[in-house]
């Protein structure tokens, strides 16, 4: 399949706001793929750290883990805690690349490096900076359907 794709872009100081239009003759999983990412470049998020309030780019965010009751957010160089139960977190980040690893763990497919298979029907992520997530086999394989689809 030849995927040809016209982009126009209309710069005026009369615009207030950014407008994106899609034309289409019909939705594919490309145009779906680019929605999702054009979603996450939208999305903020916000951490404490060192008693301050942060705001965080969601597609910055490699994963999110939580652990005795409290949410963290980990990005490349650092680590954030939310105000939001992780189910809280997922729902926010449905429409974007984000998945569930395990019962208290979600992640960006966006920063996995290497998936590897383990025992028991597991998955092992590699993520930026050596991370590995442990996938349950429990989402290993809505884990395994979005990377399939990801990846066309």
């Amino acid at each position: 399949m030849i995927w040809s794709m016209k982009i126009i872009i209309n710069t005026d100081s009369q615009y207030t706001v950014t407008e994106i239009v899609i034309n289409c003759n019909r939705m594919s999983d490309d145009i779906e793929k680019m929605l999702a990412a054009l979603r996450m470049l939208d999305l903020k998020l916000t951490g404490r750290k060192d008693g301050r309030q942060h705001i965080i780019e969601a597609a910055d965010v490699m994963y999110i883990e939580s652990t005795d009751k409290r949410t963290f957010m980990y990005t490349i160089n650092d680590t954030f805690e939310s105000p939001f139960r992780l189910y809280e977190l997922e729902s926010k980040l449905a429409d974007g690349n984000f998945l569930r690893a395990s019962k208290n763990c979600i992640f960006n497919i966006n920063h996995i490096q290497s998936i590897e298979p383990d025992l028991d029907r597991r998955l092992i992520l590699t993520m930026e900076k050596d991370i590995k997530i442990a996938v349950s086999r429990q989402y290993a394989p809505a884990v395994r359907q979005k990377l399939e689809d990801y990846n066309g």
